[in-house]
């Protein structure tokens, strides 16, 4: 079966995350992973990664799970790490470069019409990376083909901002203060995307994807202080773009 690549290649997310986002992520990449971390971890025990694999980290940024994946695998694995941002994955060819690490390696690319090897891959594997393809359909059939028969997906999403309060509140205190933009809409690309767990069965579905498993976790972020994370949702939260364009008098009265 082949499939016509769509028109839109995430043009738009390769243009923020290329300026202002891909700069503020890779400024604050080591407190992000810090905050983050555990639901990558709790998502890899999930996929029982096993030495030997071959592994594709989606949107693997400046490669922090990629080389958490590169460990898991061993000498005999392969992990690829791919992000459409070339900032980040810059500095993450510059960390695997600098470290004893020889089984993985990173490459931009666009994963949602990237043309992968088809049938080279054990695991796809995504930590908040997932969730900003222009066409989600087209992108998830594009990694199945990657995938070997009996390949497994395993990603981490946000859920719904009411179920978000680490995203949630610091937007509930910034509309007492000013005057915010109406919210993207539901299926629109960034954090939330995937928010509707029952359209995420769907897109899977329609990617033949089968045995499709839903872990909901509620828990608390954490690994960093309270300066790091009301610094870190400041600059890389839903809020950052509007705040930036704000006075310094509006953004701190007082």
């Amino acid at each position: 079966m082949t499939c016509e690549a769509p028109t839109i290649s995430n043009s738009k997310q390769r243009d923020e995350w290329n300026g202002e986002s891909g700069r503020r992520w890779l400024d604050r990449h080591e407190t992000i992973d810090k905050q983050i971390a555990p639901f990558g971890h709790r998502a890899m025990d999930a996929a029982a990664i096993g030495p030997g694999q071959h592994i594709l980290d989606i949107g693997c940024g400046c490669g922090e799970t990629s080389f958490d994946l590169a460990r898991r695998v061993g000498e005999t694995g392969l992990v690829l790490g791919v992000d459409i941002s070339t900032l980040l994955i810059e500095a993450a060819q510059r960390a695997v470069q600098q470290s004893s690490i020889s089984n993985v390696r990173f490459e931009e690319a666009d994963a949602q019409t990237y043309p992968f090897q088809r049938g080279s891959f054990d695991l796809a594997f995504s930590r908040f990376g997932i969730m900003f393809f222009e066409d989600p359909d087209f992108a998830f059939r594009n990694i199945h083909a990657a995938l070997r028969p009996g390949g497994v997906l395993a990603f981490v999403a946000w859920l719904a901002p009411a179920e978000n309060l680490f995203l949630s509140i610091p937007i509930g205190a910034a509309a007492r203060y000013i005057t915010l933009p109406a919210p993207a809409a539901p299926n629109a690309p960034g954090p939330f995307a995937f928010a509707d767990i029952e359209r995420v069965r769907g897109m899977l579905s329609r990617a033949s994807f089968t045995r499709i498993k839903v872990d909901r976790v509620i828990e608390k972020v954490g690994g960093g202080s309270l300066d790091e994370t009301t610094e870190l949702l400041l600059q890389l939260g839903p809020l950052a773009g509007l705040l930036n364009t704000l006075d310094d008098q509006t953004r701190c009265p007082g």
